[in-house]
């Protein structure tokens, strides 16, 4: 029995049949995140300012403290910002700002493995700032919440690194899928951003938790489309310039978000003086005047999306929402707030293009359709001026609307202004971010000097290696002396099971609650290197690695054949005729 049970992580780890079981884990898991993430939300909400949504309740007071009257909402983002600037500081800063970014990192660079306390911390993080009035949205935190937990379940299971990306991907698809209830879209999200790489494993099973995820969703949320909007279409085929030119606009404004965005967080990254923990509370005073002249700022503002689209507001009232909006959630990030930007760049979006179809309308009369049109084509065509993700673009806004009868000037715009985003502008708005920090994504060297080598041209005598039962105190003492930080720990069987660090070891003991612990607890499974892989992808995995030092396995990727380590490769480099 405790054979068949020692086994069971094994089988998930190995074959096809365990990462389909992960993937659909997963998706359950982003699905129960999804609905507990939403709860949080509402629940924050109605706690802070008295309504389900003040973003439609207009100059309202706050019924818990009905003296205060329409002023409440200059102390809302204080408060907000008092407890989840400490929270955010102390447990998780990457759960600060729109956590798409820091996924996309995690994926490319570090193999997939994310904290497992980002997905509680920005999960309270989120909702407070979307429940106190930040002006954000809920894709980011929803994705980050639920790529953590596929990297968790991923590290306890202790699957290769491929793998563990798959599974970031199912999170962040199933995340999607149940809060947006767009599966289809949760698919294309994880693969277009976050693998981009759509190979037919990955596919797979990212759809397989898209869909777990979904029904799970629809079962809390029901089965209707996530915004309600009235009947369009396109009536003239002239509405097709129309909405071409949309595009065009649409895009600009995109990449437009995107540099104000971060030179606001720019601004206040140079204005702030304190400590970082106390940044929302203070920055949140801003924040409140902003909402006290325009409460429709107050957090997501899907009522006031929708009641754009329905043309309830006139032009000038349009784009005054507008540049409030890009100003409102850029200052929310700025001021080191946590939620995503997906959702303000639909509402940017809404206002653009109803505005738009407002003054077609004037200028021609009788030829130029239903408002309505114009603001969900703005929706898509701004968030893919902002992402640059056509695919998730066109997709989402199908999904969110459940409107067809418009996709063809949908993809047109959309292509467009992603056209235009490109033009404008090297990076989205999630590379961006990235790119500030010295990190490029898309940077591929020109020319490998290790074309034609292999890993078996660099590979080492085996070090000392550690078995999964020995206690974690005495193996730490075995890695402090290793010279490389890093060795192979092997099963009681003397199956390979992953690599240890020095570094690991050392951050475990030191909560001090551990000295029981094997070493089988901090142990995990890089990419699998054997002898014939090529000797540059072995040079990635190294870098992306912890320690100094991987495991070369046997064909059947059981059983360790060598070591290999950055002096063994520079050899092999020296070396070569």
């Amino acid at each position: 029995m405790r054979r068949g049970v020692a086994a069971l992580p094994t089988a998930l780890r190995a074959s096809k049949g365990g990462l389909l079981v992960l993937a659909l884990l997963v998706g359950a898991g982003a699905g129960l995140g999804a609905i507990a993430f939403r709860w949080m939300i509402k629940t924050f909400t109605l706690l802070l300012s008295g309504h389900a949504d003040y973003a439609a309740a207009g100059h309202a007071a706050n019924p818990h403290v009905p003296w205060l009257g329409r002023w409440f909402v200059l102390l809302t983002p204080v408060v907000a910002g008092l407890l989840y600037g400490p929270l955010v500081q102390r447990f998780a800063k990457e759960a600060r700002g729109h956590g798409v970014p820091e996924v996309m990192y995690a994926v490319a660079r570090r193999g997939g493995r994310i904290a497992p306390q980002v997905a509680l911390v920005k999960s309270l993080a989120s909702a407070l700032c979307i429940g106190g009035g930040g002006s954000v949205g809920r894709e980011g935190p929803i994705v980050q919440i639920g790529s953590a937990l596929g990297s968790t379940l991923g590290r306890v299971v202790r699957v290769p690194e491929d793998r563990m990306k798959v599974l970031v991907a199912c999170g962040a698809a199933g995340g999607i899928a149940a809060t947006f209830n767009a599966p289809l879209a949760g698919v294309f999200f994880a693969m277009e951003l976050i693998l981009r790489d759509f190979t037919a494993e990955a596919f797979g099973m990212v759809v397989l938790s898209s869909v777990t995820s979904s029904v799970i969703g629809r079962a809390a949320f029901g089965d209707t489309p996530f915004l309600q909007l009235p009947a369009l279409g396109v009536h003239h085929l002239s509405q097709y310039l129309l909405f071409a030119l949309l595009g065009v606009i649409a895009g600009a404004v995109g990449v437009g978000f995107t540099r104000i965005l971060y030179w606001i967080e720019d601004a206040c990254d140079w204005a702030w003086r304190g400590p970082e923990w106390a940044r929302p509370a203070v920055g949140g005073l801003l924040l409140g005047l902003l909402l006290l002249v325009l409460p429709q700022m107050y957090g997501v503002g899907y009522p006031v999306l929708e009641n754009a689209v329905n043309g309830t507001y006139v032009i000038g009232f349009l784009l005054l929402l507008l540049v409030a909006k890009i100003a409102a959630t850029s200052l929310t990030i700025g001021i080191g707030g946590s939620g995503g930007v997906f959702a303000p760049s639909l509402f940017m979006g809404a206002m653009l293009g109803s505005a738009f179809g407002l003054t077609a309308g004037h200028l021609f009369p009788g030829a130029v359709g239903p408002v309505g049109a114009y603001g969900l084509i703005g929706m898509g065509a701004v968030f893919a001026g902002a992402a640059r993700a056509p695919i998730t673009a066109v997709i989402i806004l199908f999904e969110l609307t459940g409107e067809y009868t418009i996709i063809l000037p949908l993809m047109t715009a959309i292509v467009l202004a992603t056209g235009v985003s490109r033009a404008l502008s090297r990076d989205t708005i999630y590379s961006l971010k990235l790119r500030r920090r010295g990190i490029d994504l898309d940077e591929k060297p020109a020319g490998s000097p290790f074309a034609g080598l292999t890993v078996a041209t660099a590979m080492e005598p085996l070090p000392k290696t550690l078995d999964e039962n020995q206690p974690l105190s005495k193996a730490a003492d075995i890695l402090a002396a290793s010279p490389h930080g890093v060795l192979p720990v092997l099963t009681a069987d003397g199956s390979y099971l992953g690599i240890a660090t020095a570094r690991a070891a050392a951050e475990t003991l030191a909560d001090g609650t551990h000295d029981t612990t094997t070493i089988a607890y901090i142990t995990h499974r890089p990419g699998p290197i054997t002898a014939d892989t090529n000797l540059s992808e072995a040079l990635d995995a190294l870098v992306a690695t912890e320690g100094a030092g991987l495991p070369v396995l046997d064909p059947a990727r059981t059983h360790l054949t060598g070591w290999i380590t950055h002096q063994s490769v520079l050899t092999a480099l020296h070396r070569r005729p």
